[in-house]
């Protein structure tokens, strides 16, 4: 009998040896693990504490799922989540793949996007009663940078009350013939074990520029292959939230249906986004609120949060942060203009339930 975390058995001694894949602890053996741990009065103050106990326990086998949970209440006196989480931070970075998202993002601090909120919490927040057949599986983000694509993946784990693991696609890549596969599958197994879980992956071209090239020996190519069978066929309840700058640079094999739930395109604020972004980040850097708003007309959300930090940062009134700024869509018009109609009727609109650039109802503003 050969114990090991991998299977490296020689050529000539395969055929001797049958492999048995242990599954990790399920909820039940850790629940096991964590009550025969707290025998002590007072070390599980509430049931909630002790599920998100679970949830950090989740990935890890059995010793460490022990460990950890001994560690924390032998130096704290209590089963308490919030280091569990910090030592499952740690245990991920380490992995050089993923990276557990604790921030403080939420929808609060979001302006706009009302049609992509409510669409990923109707269904996140009702998955007690989805079956295989009705998984799910994420969405895919498009739109210029500093509208909110990142600030949204990252707010939305923390209103479904999911963890968010980052990935970071540029980190897959390996040096080695056959890693990359290999860092592919380990960080998709890592997510599956964290279910339910929001996987966020920022700017996924980064890692199908070499699709259908022989620039890279075929590495995006087989990558590219390995992440759309796991899309395609996995069970877990992983929600991917995936960004893009421009959908015409993505395989149209990757954007049909059945990869996500829905494609949205994240526009340029309206004018009704923007006052409400304006009011959030005045608030948040405790500006004068009677100050008249500078003229924002091609500015994102990134640009008016960076204008409200910069009229904090100097003291200084809004107007006189100005300068400072440079939207995206003067430097980059062409391109931002060329996305825009690359995607009108192609895509939804992450503002108001429809195609994004079809006609407007009669008394509603058309967007562009």
């Amino acid at each position: 009998m050969v114990l090991s975390p991998a299977v490296q058995v020689p050529v000539d001694l395969e055929k001797l040896f049958v492999v048995l894949a242990h599954e990790l602890p399920t909820r039940e053996q850790l629940e096991v693990i964590a009550r025969g741990i707290a025998t002590e009065d007072g070390e599980v103050t509430k049931r909630d504490s002790v599920a998100d106990c679970f949830r950090y326990c989740r990935r890890a086998d059995a010793v460490r799922s022990r460990g950890g949970v001994s560690f924390v209440a032998g130096a704290t006196r209590h089963h308490r989540p919030e280091p569990l989480w910090e030592l499952k931070a740690q245990r991920l970075t380490k992995s050089g793949l993923l990276q557990l998202h604790r921030g403080g993002h939420s929808f609060d601090n979001l302006g706009g996007l009302k049609a992509l909120k409510a669409f990923c919490k109707r269904w996140l927040l009702h998955t007690g009663r989805l079956t295989s057949l009705k998984r799910l599986r994420g969405v895919l983000l498009l739109g210029v940078p500093g509208v909110g694509k990142s600030a949204f993946a990252k707010a939305l784990g923390t209103e479904t009350g999911r963890p968010t693991l980052v990935l970071d696609v540029g980190a897959l890549f390996g040096s080695l013939v056959g890693q990359t596969e290999q860092n592919v599958w380990k960080a998709l197994r890592i997510a599956k074990a964290m279910a339910r879980c929001v996987l966020f992956i920022d700017e996924i071209k980064k890692g199908l520029i070499g699709v259908g090239g022989a620039s890279d020996s075929g590495v995006s190519s087989r990558l590219f292959g390995t992440f759309l069978t796991w899309l395609n066929d996995h069970q877990s309840e992983v929600h991917v939230v995936a960004t893009c700058y421009d959908i015409s640079r993505l395989p149209p094999e990757f954007s049909r249906a059945e990869r996500f739930e829905g494609i949205f395109f994240l526009d340029l604020p309206s004018p009704e986004e923007k006052a409400a972004i304006w009011s959030l980040y005045r608030d948040q850097y405790e500006l004068d609120a009677e100050q008249a708003v500078p003229v924002d007309e091609h500015w994102t959300g990134a640009e008016i949060r960076a204008c409200c930090r910069l009229a904090a940062l100097l003291d200084v009134p809004l107007k006189d942060a100005v300068p400072q700024i440079v939207p995206i869509a003067v430097t980059a018009a062409e391109s931002v203009e060329r996305l825009r109609t690359c995607v009108s009727g192609r895509c939804l609109s992450a503002e108001v339930p429809r195609l994004y650039g079809r006609a407007a109802p009669a008394g509603e503003t058309p967007r562009r």
